[in-house]
């Protein structure tokens, strides 16, 4: 649940009734380094990452008492460090010893711990003793059922308030069969509640979760991937619209100022095989959080947080001095800063380059060069410094250095965000210019959105809206498709409705 389960998701979670909800995994060292903040404009507590001033972990008090931090760590001091940060924040901590990802494994982590029992009683019992929270851990199988209830054992033996059991071992993957059998044995002979994990693909709707309980011998359920899926399936009521379930989530997005590519990455796994539609293909288009709001209709919305928390957000996101990597939420956030440093005039802002807002015509770097030629000024002249595997980069143009305070992922897009900041400082192009998408950039966002101006005139409810817009997606698409894709693609609009 990496990017998933960032605290929009947990409080939509706990919306719809889930008892527990669990961070996801974070790294001892990570969490070590942070710096923790009481964000007032948005109501949370933050832990920053001081090496790119991204929040890594936000909560509030609305899930104080049910959600619990996850924990990737092999060492016990650097864990009962962690958990004494988090302790008065957090109803729980939970240690991931159950992760088969290679990062986590070369750490010692994860199922890496699996087959380490010493210390897998070192570090549990270090934060039992260490804490006044309830401790808990999450594993998987091992080879035998023998070699799983003697490490369970000792996992009881250490005082935690519950184990999750996660039914593959550590080399099986979701295609493989979840041993229900398993876990209910070892569920037997354990005094402490076992929490049953991995059921997913047999977990369709709410009356599925008892069952696969029952079948596990648990005293409760884990859910990852049919919650990530369609997160009411917690509601005894019954399932809601996916519509619903979307716009539900957005919403807390907004509010709590969820990172954009976190929240693309969840609402892309709610959608699943509707990113073929038209909306789904607009969606893959969007490049901010504002432009996937504005694809359910919370355009008003979007602009009423973005005003209300407007000051806020301006200390919040970019007191940070050493830079970070996420785009101001709009243009109306940024100014630009003239300063001297030994001798030399420097000009920034905070930009980052965004690919997708731009047309080939267009590029930042491209229109730098046509002004620097017609105009036979000396440059550009690029430089480049590289933070903590971040890329940051200036450019000299007519003896002035123009830098973006913002770090990017590789050498050639640090360019254009420090050509885009000389372009803004030297007023060669519109405010908006790299902060909203060029005209024609987005092309199915333009038709959802010429549709979306129609739907508006009319009184229509949210429902009926997406009803219209997949019969007319489906009509677009009978024309260009096969009839075997067209029986296919029938079925998935039913599902979406």
């Amino acid at each position: 649940m990496v990017r998933v389960c960032t605290l929009p998701f947990r409080l939509m979670a706990v919306d719809y009734g889930a008892d527990l909800i669990y961070t996801e995994e974070t790294i001892d060292f990570k969490m070590i380094r942070s710096i923790r903040r009481d964000n007032e404009a948005l109501g949370t507590v933050d832990f920053i990452d001081k090496s790119d001033g991204t929040v890594f972990f936000r909560t509030c008090d609305k899930e104080r008492n049910k959600v619990v931090f996850q924990l990737g760590t092999s060492n016990a001091q650097r864990a009962l460090e962690v958990g004494k940060m988090v302790e008065p924040y957090v109803a729980g901590l939970d240690v991931n010893m159950g992760c088969p990802k290679e990062f986590s494994i070369k750490g010692g982590m994860g199922a890496a711990l699996l087959t380490q029992p010493e210390k897998v009683k070192s570090i549990l019992t270090t934060l039992v003793q260490g804490l006044s929270i309830p401790v808990t851990c999450k594993i998987r199988l091992l080879p035998t059922l023998e070699e799983t209830i003697k490490l369970c054992k000792i996992i009881e033996e250490c005082q935690v308030a519950a184990i999750a059991i996660h039914g593959r071992t550590r080399v099986e993957r979701p295609n493989h069969p979840n041993h229900n059998d398993m876990i209910k044995e070892i569920a037997q002979v354990l005094t402490i509640p076992v929490i049953a994990n991995g059921g997913s693909k047999e977990i369709s709707c709410y009356e599925d979760i008892d069952k696969f309980r029952n079948e596990c011998g648990a005293a409760s359920v884990m859910l990852a991937r049919s919650a990530m899926w369609n997160c009411s399936i917690l509601r005894p009521e019954g399932y809601l619209p996916l519509e619903t379930v979307i716009e539900t989530y957005l919403r807390y997005c907004i509010q709590y100022d969820n990172p954009f590519t976190y929240s693309k990455y969840a609402v892309q796994n709610m959608l699943r095989e509707l990113q073929d539609t038209i909306r789904g293909k607009a969606f893959l288009e969007t490049q901010t959080l504002q432009e996937i709001c504005a694809i359910w209709y919370l355009d008003d919305f979007f602009k009423s947080e973005l005003t209300r928390q407007n000051q806020a957000r301006k200390s919040i996101n970019f007191e940070v001095k050493n830079g970070k990597t996420a785009l101001p939420p709009s243009a109306d956030h940024v100014k630009i800063e003239k300063r001297e440093e030994d001798g030399q005039i420097v000009v920034e802002m905070p930009i980052q380059f965004i690919r997708g807002n731009f047309n080939n015509a267009d590029l930042p770097k491209m229109l730098l060069n046509t002004h620097i030629f017609r105009n036979e000024l000396d440059g550009p002249h690029y430089s480049h410094s590289v933070v903590d595997k971040f890329f940051s980069a200036s450019v000299v143009v007519d003896g002035v250095k123009y830098a973006s305070t913002l770090r990017e992922k590789s050498k050639r897009y640090s360019e254009q965000g420090a050509a885009t900041v000389c372009l803004h400082a030297l007023e060669l192009v519109g405010k908006t210019y790299g902060f909203s998408p060029a005209e024609g950039a987005r092309k199915y966002q333009h038709i959802l959105n010429t549709n979306a101006n129609v739907k508006r005139q009319s009184n229509e409810s949210n429902i009926q809206d997406v009803k219209v817009e997949k019969e007319a997606d489906w009509k677009k698409r009978k024309v260009e498709t096969s009839n075997v894709k067209q029986t296919n693609e029938v079925s998935q609009e039913e599902n979406y409705r």
